[in-house]
């Protein structure tokens, strides 16, 4: 087969350094976003924190963002041969506008941005309680090691989930300790009598048991109860309660007497105290609206986000280059760098004020669609909406939305909600006008809420219920929705 050349001609489309860096920080909440900043600054020596007060007015509004035009991003991509020809006057201009510094705080209100802190809860975690309780008991150094090990393999919501003979297992061939299948379980017994009660249970019968065995030490009336979890416990999962009424010979208040003593037992012991990285758990808004008088008003927190320009020391670094007259080579290679890092720290502050433009616009665009929700609260005034639509109010791309319906958040007079809360599908009524699937939502959620509990509302009589108010909807849809809010089958719904 004889060798060939030919010229052909193609159309791609990449990315930049700088989109590819912007996307990144596009879906970083605010919460994270002073951490992303400061391994920023760590990398960077170019870039540092502006620690001056600005005489700049006005809080940070989708008009003073405005995108960053063309030649903002033409940049040079870094090279050694983009840099030669660079004029270093271009870096050491005089003026306040020398470099395009941003700003991110709050001039008309700085003591906000000073004094408002996230309170963060400080806690003992779940294993540090129950190894606080491990060195009240006298134990050997042999049983210390092997209940040190009996609590490291209990799971966050205090099961010991891992069988008594992989705990020897591991004991011998990871801690080279021998030991027996009797003396572990002796330490898990004596475990189990540890606060909170439940805890090390090996399933929820048993963790039910644990904490009815302790209050029945307590000298309360449990035995009921006891003897229901132990011989019933499957007819208890499937609310078989007949069948429970039956087999203990019990009257009907007997019955709800031992059936509220079960359900308010705790079927996570762990759950409810500490647990590690609970920190995350806490929500940072990342927007502020307020009805002012009849007008909505959206702000953006800013304040963890602190001011950035570019280092002082080395553009005085390129005007001592660019007023000497020798010039060598290891002195351009300085410059070399210089100028790559403050090009870096250009991009930089030019992708967090294109991410503050971004979000501003996106966040414009949902308070225009769902007008009617932040003035009232009310979810069924909730209007359909999908991503494609804050596309193309937004002239954004549909995955750029989504980066920042997902991981961003609004607070409200009514709550704090997750951007993607806003967005749902369509649904046609009767008259054929099309509702959000949120209003649905809610107003199934609302006529299992109001049900009579002895005797819960099935699918079916959902579905029907949905249909008389105008709904154009199925069983299976109504069964979706239901499993997507959490709420249980008609039967499990069942209460005494």
């Amino acid at each position: 087969m004889a060798l060939s050349q030919s010229l052909q001609q193609k159309l791609l489309q990449k990315l930049s350094p700088q989109q590819i860096q912007l996307m990144k920080l596009l879906q970083v909440p605010t919460a994270n976003l002073e951490e992303r900043i400061k391994e920023e600054l760590e990398e960077n020596p170019a870039l540092e924190l502006d620690e001056e007060k600005h005489e700049d007015d006005g809080e940070d509004t989708l008009d003073e963002l405005n995108e960053p035009g063309e030649d903002e991003y033409d940049d040079p991509d870094g090279s050694e041969d983009e840099y030669t020809d660079i004029d270093v006057s271009d870096y050491v201009q005089d003026g306040d506008d020398e470099v395009g510094d941003y700003k991110l705080r709050d001039d008309n209100y700085p003591e906000d941005d000073e004094n408002r802190t996230i309170p963060f809860k400080t806690e003992t975690s779940f294993y540090q309680l129950l190894l606080d309780q491990l060195g009240m008991l006298k134990l050997d150094p042999l049983e210390q090691q092997i209940a040190e090990q009996i609590v490291g393999s209990i799971d966050e919501d205090g099961y010991l989930r891992r069988d008594s003979t992989a705990i020897v297992d591991d004991l011998a061939f990871r801690q080279n300790i021998n030991t027996s299948l009797e003396q572990v379980e002796s330490l898990v017994k004596r475990i189990q009598l540890f606060d909170p009660a439940g805890v090390a249970a090996r399933d929820l019968q048993e963790c039910l048991l644990l904490q009815l065995q302790r209050m029945k030490d307590e000298g309360k009336p449990v035995d009921l109860a006891i003897k229901a979890v132990s011989r019933y416990f499957d007819e208890f999962t499937k609310k078989h309660y007949e069948k429970i009424q039956r087999g203990l010979n019990l009257d009907d208040d007997q019955l709800k007497a031992m059936m509220m003593q079960i359900v308010r037992l705790n079927p996570k012991p762990g759950g409810t105290v500490g647990a590690q990285s609970k920190a995350v758990n806490y929500v940072v808004p990342d927007f502020f609206l307020l009805n002012n008088n009849g007008k909505i008003e959206l702000t953006l927190n800013s304040r963890n986000a602190p001011e950035l320009r570019i280092s002082e020391g080395y553009r005085d670094m390129l005007k001592e280059y660019d007023r000497g007259s020798k010039k060598d080579k290891r002195q351009k290679e300085a410059v070399l760098f210089i100028k790559q890092k403050i090009d870096s720290a250009k991009w930089f502050i030019d992708a967090i004020k294109q991410r503050q433009h971004t979000l501003l616009s996106t966040m414009h665009a949902i308070m225009d669609h769902q007008q009617e929700f932040f003035f009232t609260g009310d979810e069924t005034t909730l209007r359909p909406m999908i991503l494609k639509d804050i596309a193309a109010r937004t002239n954004l791309d549909i995955s750029t939305v989504s980066r920042v319906a997902n991981s961003k958040f609004v607070q409200t007079e009514f709550g704090t909600y997750r951007l993607k809360f806003f967005f749902s599908e369509s649904l046609s009524t009767e008259s054929g006008e099309e509702v959000s699937t949120r209003e649905v939502k809610k107003i199934l959620s609302d006529l299992i809420e109001g049900e009579h509990k002895k005797r819960p509302l099935s699918d079916e009589r959902l579905t029907e219920l949905l249909q008389e108010k105008g709904y154009n909807i199925a069983r299976r849809t109504v069964a979706k929705y239901r499993e997507q809010l959490n709420i249980p089958v008609a039967r499990l719904r069942k209460e005494l």
